[in-house]
Order: C-alpha cells, then structure tokens, then sequence
C-alpha cells in the first residue's frame, strides 16, 4: 500500500524514559506520555517516535531487546500501550515504533539457545565463527569501544557484537532470523502501530568472508563501518521486507543509516516505495570529529558553517525527485541542538533555539522534532565520570583514557561533556517545581540544573517563547505546498556567517535567511521585494542581520 502522508508530516520523538512519570518511580512510562498527549497535540505534531519501550535489561537503554512482543515492566503493560495508541489516534496523531533488529539482547531467548551449542534450532540466528590462531576472526572494533566479538566456551566459537557485548548481531543471511522479524513486525502493525523507525538498519547484511577492517593509525581495533554499512544482501532484505511486511499497511518507515550517502538513499527511499519511506543519515551529525580517529566525535571544536551547508544541501539536492529527506538537528544519540549547533550563551538561546528551527523546517523532507527541543533545552555539560550514564562514554574512557592512555581525563571529560549522547536523554523540562514536574519522586537520571528557567511551563506562558515559534514553523509547513515540496537552492556556500537558501514551486519562491552568528551582518538576497515576510525571530524590522536572526520571505 503507497503512502505520501509521511510527506507531511512533522515528527516528534519521545524518549520514554525521560519524558514523564506517572506511576512516583523516578522513570517515565507510557501513561506519562498519554497524560501529556495535550500538550504534543497543541504542538501541531502529526506522528509520535518512541525510542525502545520492549523488555530489556537496558544495558544500553532499552537498544538491547529481550522479548520483542512484551513491554518493558519499567514503562507499564500492554494494556498501558494498547490505550496509549487508542489515545494518540483520537488525538489525530499516528505513532511510530523503534525496530532494533541487528542485533537483540543476549538474554533474548534465541541467544539463550543459540549459545548452548552448534546444533540447535537456534544455533544460526546470530554470526557465530571459529577462532584464528586463538584469537577472534578479524579485527573489527566495535562501535562502543574494545573488539566486535565475544568468545562463548560453551560453543568454543565468538560471536559478533558491533555494539555492546550484550547486543549480539542477528544473523540476517539466514531466512528464518529473517521470517521472525517480520512476524514481529507484523505483531505491531496489526495492533495498529503507524510504522517504524528502524535502528542501524543498514548493517544487518555483513560483508562476505568478514574481511579485517582499515585500521586507524595507532589504534587497537579496526573501523567497522566502511565494510559493514550498507552491505551487499541490503536492498534485497529491504525489499523482501517491503513484499512481505510493509506493502501491505499504510504506514511510514524511517531507516537509521550511519555511514550511507545520498546515493545510497535514493535507492533505499526510491519513489515506487519498493524498500523504505527516508533515511536518517549522518553526514552533518558528524560534521567536525576529533582529529585522532580512535576519538571519534568526541571534541569540543564548533561546526564550520559551510561545511555544514555543504552536508545538509548535498541531501537536498541529491534526492529531489528522487528520494525523500528527513530533517533533523538532535535525538537520543546527539547532544542538544542549541548547544551543538548554535550557541551556550544565555543571552540569545532563544533567538538561536529558533533560527535552527527555522533553518530546518523549511526545507525538503520530513522534519524531526527531539523532546525538549521545542522549549530550547540545552546540553547538560557533566563534569565527572559518575555523573555519565552511557555505556559509550564509559567503555571510550576505559579504552582512550585508563588503557591506551591518548588523552588525559581532563581533556576527555572537557569533550564528551559537549557531544555526550547523555546531554539528550536528560528528564523533560516540564515546570520550575519540584525535579521539574517529571517526576516527584528521585528522578532515574540527573536534570539539568538550567531546568527553572527552561520548561515547558515557561515556554507556555511566554508568547515569544521557543514553543510557539515551533508552533506557528509546523502549522506554515502544513498550509504550504512550497514548504512541504519545493525544489531547493543554496545561495552563497562559502559565506562563514549565514545560511541562505531557496525553495522554489508552482511559480512561487521562498528565501530563508539565518545568521548563524552573535554579530550584526549585512546581506542582499534581494528580500525587500518579496511580497510577505512569514515568519522572524525578531518582532521589529531591521536594515542588517541581529545576532542569531532568521527571515523567510516568500515571493509570489
């Protein structure tokens, strides 16, 4: 069944955990969602994304699924979600799974069974081989620090993780792992679920022989993405998955994607809608990594504007008229986007929290919207080790800081502070109460002590605030075409201060101006004549650009 209705909409996504509590234990669950739909329908949103709510130790947050068709007890029952979707569609919102299905949790029970011995029923669900010479099979590195691979006795063979050692890789080459997963999928579409977004979907097909990865200089471990990003078997599974599962419901799929380029998507995202609906791609997440590769994203350094310009424009204009974009600044696994992408200055969150918005949703494609990205939160800025949740920022800090000794911990501490993933998964801002109208009992992480001045609550009762900025961006996105499906143009890609760029459709144009700066700039795009400015960040007219301001005019 071909759907467009993913085309316009806007997407906002939940992070269960941290969104709100209703049950006094410190964790957010899904009747906490319900008691909040109100506000996210007030919002404007259309769809609601929520990360993993399945059963699961939570090594790493839920990423690690011990039974796919079970809720997890933290967040409630499946009474508790069956009633949360009949909510979110009275609402006139859709709702929007994770599928994690790389890899599961080794308590899942195919693992269970699967490590037991070489000649069970279960025994070829995940990429078990032989050791060489008395080590693993290759050199890959896995993506949270340390090898790829686990040595089980009971089987005396290893098997793949490209995450946490808890999260072993399901072994796609076999047809059965391939059947279950789209029983499961359709366990959740047949309950009525809107669709999926589907977790590091392009690394299920691995490369044949499982050559050595490229080795950063000085490193350990070899880099796994080059080989196992969009493998040779990925179009194939993803159009079988299509046949058998998604062509036959009216829904929208995402697919996280690190590693892939445009065109890459416009075969994943083709328009006869044989594989998936968008991709989540990297390219500007990933914008300004640490110089030494064993590091990775982990530095404190600032975007450069025209790089960024750069990554965001090639995906516009690579898959116009041929694949389908999704717009975002942050989620679960990137710091906040004011704080990253912007500025940490008080003095002009709010302008800048805005311009992002306005840089991002005029453009082509599905936008994305983070929890809390709608007040403007910022990143968390930890200063100590214990105060760090993520098992990414844990292993990287064994690896680089105890054991290869490649940077001092002060240093390392300095940059993860900025890029941690723990900067998003912070409790939602609600009020200026009592740990912020989250919870009212110990919350499950840390708030954000800025959480007084930046909350929902404020955000509501303030009609210049970040919230109904965002607002006013959804409902103009809905009312136009042009927004929704013009044709895109970067002006000026080496210009260091300000973003600017034009839609063009059905005769009509829109300009979108930004200064991605503290400083008054002067820029000429021909704006005086167009016919209405629809939106600025700032309520008075100016001849220059003010710190952080944005304008988009449109042309009749």
């Amino acid at each position: 069944m071909k759907s467009t209705w993913f085309k316009d909409s806007v997407i906002y996504q939940i992070y269960p955990m941290s969104f709100q509590d209703s049950n006094h234990d410190g964790i957010g669950d899904l009747n906490g969602i319900r008691q909040r739909l109100p506000y996210l329908k007030n919002l404007g949103v259309d769809v609601l994304w929520l990360n993993p709510i399945y059963k699961s130790p939570n090594v790493d947050n839920g990423y690690d699924i011990a039974d796919y068709e079970s809720i997890n007890p933290d967040y409630g029952t499946m009474e508790d979600f069956d009633n949360l979707l009949s909510d979110i569609h009275e609402n006139g919102m859709k709702l929007l799974m994770d599928l994690v299905v790389n890899h599961t949790s080794d308590q899942h029970k195919w693992f269970q069974e699967s490590k037991k011995s070489k000649d069970n029923p279960y025994s070829d669900f995940y990429v078990w081989r032989d050791p060489v010479d008395g080590h693993e099979p290759n050199n890959w590195g896995s993506y949270f620090s340390g090898p790829a691979w686990t040595y089980v006795p009971e089987r005396g063979q290893y098997y793949l993780h490209l995450f946490a050692k808890e999260q072993p890789d399901l072994n796609w080459e076999n047809p059965v792992v391939r059947q279950h997963v789209y029983d499961l999928m359709k366990f959740w579409l047949d309950k009525g679920v809107d669709g999926f977004r589907m977790d590091v979907i392009n690394l299920i097909s691995k490369p044949e022989g499982l050559p050595d990865a490229p080795m950063p200089e000085g490193g350990e471990y070899g880099n796994v993405e080059p080989l196992v990003a969009d493998g040779p078997r990925l179009n194939e599974f993803l159009q079988e998955m299509n046949r058998e599962v998604l062509s036959k419901y009216d829904i929208m799929t995402v697919g996280e994607m690190p590693g892939s380029t445009p065109e890459d998507a416009t075969q994943y995202t083709n328009l006869d809608g044989t594989e998936l609906n968008m991709v989540f791609q990297f390219q500007h997440v990933n914008l300004s990594p640490n110089p030494d590769a064993r590091l990775g994203k982990y530095i404190d350094s600032k975007i450069k504007l025209p790089e960024l310009k750069q990554a965001l424009s090639r995906w516009e204009e690579d898959l116009d008229g041929k694949g389908w974009n999704s717009l975002y600044w942050n989620n679960h696994d990137q710091p906040r986007a004011v704080s990253r992408f912007a500025t940490d200055d008080p003095k002009y969150r709010v302008r800048a929290a805005k311009m992002l918005g306005t840089t991002l949703h005029f453009m082509q494609g599905t936008p994305f919207v983070y929890e809390g990205e709608e007040i403007g939160m910022t990143n968390n800025h930890f200063t100590k080790l214990s105060e760090y949740e993520d098992l990414e920022v844990k292993n990287l800090y064994k690896q680089a800081v105890e054991d290869e000794k490649i940077i001092k911990p002060e240093l390392f501490m300095k940059y993860v502070a900025d890029r941690s993933r723990d900067n998003a998964r912070t409790p939602m801002q609600w009020d200026d109460g009592k740990n912020a109208g989250f919870t009212d009992s110990e919350p499950w992480y840390r708030l954000n002590p800025n959480y007084p001045e930046i909350n929902v609550k404020q955000a509501v009762d303030d009609k210049d605030s970040v919230y109904y900025y965002y607002q006013k961006l959804i409902k103009l996105r809905h009312e136009s075409e042009l927004i929704r499906y013009g044709n895109y143009e970067l002006l000026d890609p080496t210009d260091d201060e300000v973003f600017a760029y034009k839609r063009h459709y059905n005769g009509q144009t829109l300009l979108v101006i930004s200064n991605f700066t503290d400083k008054e700039v002067s820029r000429d795009y021909g704006q005086d004549a167009a016919d209405e400015l629809l939106i600025s960040n700032y309520e008075d007219k100016s001849e220059n650009l003010r710190p952080y301001e944005t304008r988009a005019y449109l042309f009749k």
